[in-house]
């Protein structure tokens, strides 16, 4: 947990002590047993939920300790911003996501800041999420919303509720496999998930898991689950060796494995090797769909259980879209509320719910706390978007309207983050929103949304978050004409 990009760091240091030289300033809970540490009572299962109500109490920075690792989060926005600034502060690869290292290696998300390949990665990829290239992908995303749409036509049919985060995996693995890579997982055609899905969470939550056991101990407990997770990595490396075997070579679809094959960089020349191509295809086939079915899941939830949101988003979509069958790629920016819809979903979960950040030299955070060189500390982002300084007392609300152009531009720098900061940001944000807003939109447009009044929201973690267990009811809508005065209603409701 202590690689940096600093100078060589004193063996056996796994916590982030490591670097603060002022540990004691920064807040802890009370009660701190020897080996076990200050988490004692904490869910395993759910460590982001567990911090979040940990970080109420002690502040917008504290500490927890288990098992001999120490970490410090940050959620305050003040620190947050500085912790943003690329001039001192930089990516940290550390827990769960240094745990994917395995599998997906120095690919964009997880490689190490002095490993080459991410630069080389993202420099030669930049231009495959252009508007141009996000242009051509729109009509794949429509023609696999589409198939979903088909899909929950006969579940409405039946009077079937549909499983929400079930289908939203299998439309935006579908996206990303046919759009990235021109492979079709099938995913429709199944009564189960791909076999890919589910090692890919296997690899998720098993790197979750890595971080709540004590790494001592790691080969006893996690023995049975360690030889699962080798066969969900192998599952996964022989997925993407034949989808990139199949492609045959440079010259193929033009997207983005065609960009890996076929491009050298435009300075320096340099190309991807085989290995590492096979690791951004897996960075982006988990990346680029797992957290993007979770912002629509969340979205669905928030919009079944606020039907006068649901309502006022619908009828932008019919004044915008009219009777369109397939909106065009520039109809998709228009859907402006829509896109609040989603922004506040993410503001309330974000599916990568933190980030760290490391010292990129000496320094003093907040003017308090003196780091050392590769001193980091974890960004609650899940947190960070509940600061009562920025969003207000009310800040568990759900209200697309924090994210009207007044409203953003009135807020400080860096207190919406839900893509990361700086150089390593998530390099799909756009094509992500884009799929994210279209497919609401279409849905939107297509169904009312009923929500199972029984159902109080969950959220799984597994590095990344998801609502649990959320199915929804759906009503075929019959073609509508303009209803633009719904517009104006007011956002009302409380809760989940």
């Amino acid at each position: 947990m202590a690689e940096t990009t600093g100078a060589a760091l004193p063996k056996g240091f796994r916590s982030a002590e490591l670097g603060w030289t002022e540990l004691h300033r920064i807040p802890r809970p009370p009660y701190r047993v020897p080996v076990i540490g200050d988490i004692w009572g904490a869910d395993i299962r759910t460590p982001v939920q567990d911090s979040l109500r940990i970080g109420r109490r002690l502040g917008p920075i504290f500490r927890r300790k288990g098992f001999g690792k120490e970490i410090v989060f940050v959620w305050g926005a003040g620190l947050t911003a500085e912790l943003a600034d690329e001039t001192r502060f930089a990516k940290h690869v550390g827990l769960g996501v240094a745990n994917l290292r395995p599998v997906a290696g120095d690919g964009l998300f997880t490689a190490y800041n002095h490993e080459p390949n991410w630069q080389l990665a993202h420099d030669v990829l930049a231009p495959g999420f252009s508007r141009e290239a996000m242009e051509g992908y729109h009509p794949m995303m429509l023609a696999v919303t589409e198939r979903l749409m088909d899909r929950w036509d006969r579940e409405e049919a039946a009077g079937r509720a549909v499983d929400v985060p079930g289908d939203m995996t299998k439309l935006t693995l579908e996206t990303i496999s046919r759009t990235g890579f021109g492979h079709d997982f099938g995913s429709f055609e199944r009564s189960r998930p791909h076999p890919f899905v589910t090692a890919m969470v296997g690899a998720l939550t098993h790197a979750q898991r890595r971080n709540v056991v004590p790494t001592p101990l790691a080969p006893l407990l996690l023995r049975g689950a360690t030889r699962r997770n080798e066969a969900d990595m192998a599952y996964l490396n022989r997925t993407v060796d034949s989808v990139v075997a199949a492609r045959g070579g440079p010259g193929g679809e033009g997207d983005l494995l065609d960009r890996m094959l076929a491009t050298a960089h435009p300075e320096t020349g340099e190309r991807l090797t085989p290995e590492n191509i096979r690791r951004q295809v897996i960075t982006f086939l988990i990346a680029g769909h797992e957290t993007t079915s979770g912002a629509l899941s969340f979205a669905l939830h928030y919009l079944a259980r606020h039907p006068d949101v649901a309502a006022r988003a619908r009828a932008e979509v019919d004044r915008v879209w009219g009777g369109a069958p397939r909106p065009g790629y520039d109809q998709v920016a228009k859907l402006r509320y829509v896109r609040r819809v989603l922004d506040e979903s993410l503001r309330l979960w974000p599916t990568a719910p933190a980030f760290a950040r490391e010292a990129r030299r000496e320094t003093v955070l907040g003017g308090v706390h003196p780091m050392r060189q590769g001193a980091w500390a974890l960004v609650l982002t899940a947190m960070l978007h509940r600061d009562p300084d920025v969003w207000g007392a009310d800040a568990e609300r759900f209200d697309p309207d924090r994210f009207d152009a007044q409203a953003v531009r009135g807020r400080p720098a860096h207190t919406f983050k839900p893509f990361g900061t700086g150089a390593r940001a998530c390099i799909g944000r756009q094509f992500a929103l884009h799929e994210a807003t279209l497919v609401l939109g279409l849905l939107l447009r297509r169904y009312e949304l009923r929500a199972d009044p029984e159902y109080r929201l969950r959220v799984a973690e597994r590095l990344t978050l998801m609502p649990a267990g959320l199915r929804l009811h759906l009503e075929r809508r019959a073609p509508t004409t303009e209803a633009a005065s719904v517009l104006d209603c007011p956002v009302a409701g409380t809760g989940d």
